[in-house]
């Protein structure tokens, strides 16, 4: 199994708190909000881990140096495109089933375990709740996901995607196909979601969803985010340092 790991992003909304750094240098509990991914991925045997980079793209260098299972993707165009911009700079690498996963945002492990052993062709964590403006909402029909998007009404939506998934190898032909339609249509700002709903729209796959059911999870994007996820992250993801090759 691989992982990519979305890390182009500045993290200026974070204001002071990254000193300079990439936006997942921020540290929670001593560790850096990436330092925990690479741990859960380690944890769970995962082959190759490929992250793509942007802004200070040296500090992954010297963070990830002499890791022979990390692979890293420079996205020189990161202050133009959005997330799909940066998928698309690393999804050639991409060969076998594989997690996809923001280095901002942490999860806890029942979670994680979920996507190292997805049930369907494509596997989305949401949190079903109310949600607001900025949420990555998602709304289903008989437990498949059917329209994943911020632009849907808060109404209309079933809950959160989380921004972590989990893709069977036999979908990346397609996935590459659709993020490539994207690109050339100028959709520079788009999510990577926006791929996601073109499996939805145009193929057959399996794509599910699966409840957090109240585990932790957090998207780092602005102080009140840090703040929360800092009291509230639990002893099952602070304590995976040391545990990585359980």
């Amino acid at each position: 199994m691989q992982a990519i790991i979305m890390a182009a992003g500045k993290g200026s909304r974070l204001g002071t708190l990254t000193g300079g750094k990439p936006k997942s240098f921020a540290e929670i509990k001593g560790k850096k909000l990436i330092e925990y991914n690479l741990a859960l991925l380690k944890k769970y045997h995962v082959d190759e881990i490929i992250i793509v980079t942007g802004y200070q793209c040296e500090a992954f260098e010297q963070l990830t140096a002499g890791e022979e299972s990390i692979r890293l993707i420079y996205n020189p165009f990161y202050e133009m495109v959005n997330v799909l911009g940066s998928f698309y700079m690393g999804m050639e690498a991409l060969n076998d089933d594989f997690i996809y996963l923001h280095a901002d945002t942490l999860c806890e492990p029942v979670i994680f375990e979920k996507l190292v052993y997805p049930k369907g062709d494509v596997v989305l964590p949401v949190e079903y709740k109310k949600c607001d403006d900025e949420a990555m909402k998602v709304r289903s029909e008989n437990g498949k996901i059917v329209q994943i998007t911020k632009q849907m009404p808060a109404d209309e939506a079933e809950g959160e995607f989380i921004g972590m998934a989990a893709f069977k190898k036999e979908v990346i032909p397609a996935l590459r196909e659709k993020t490539k339609q994207l690109m050339k249509e100028k959709a520079f700002t788009d999510y990577f979601e926006s791929a996601i709903q073109r499996l939805i729209d145009e193929e057959d796959f399996e794509i599910t969803a699966i409840p957090t059911d109240g585990a932790f999870w957090a998207e780092i994007d602005f102080m009140e985010d840090y703040e929360k996820a800092s009291e509230q992250i639990p002893e099952s993801l602070t304590g995976i340092f040391g545990q990585e090759s359980s």
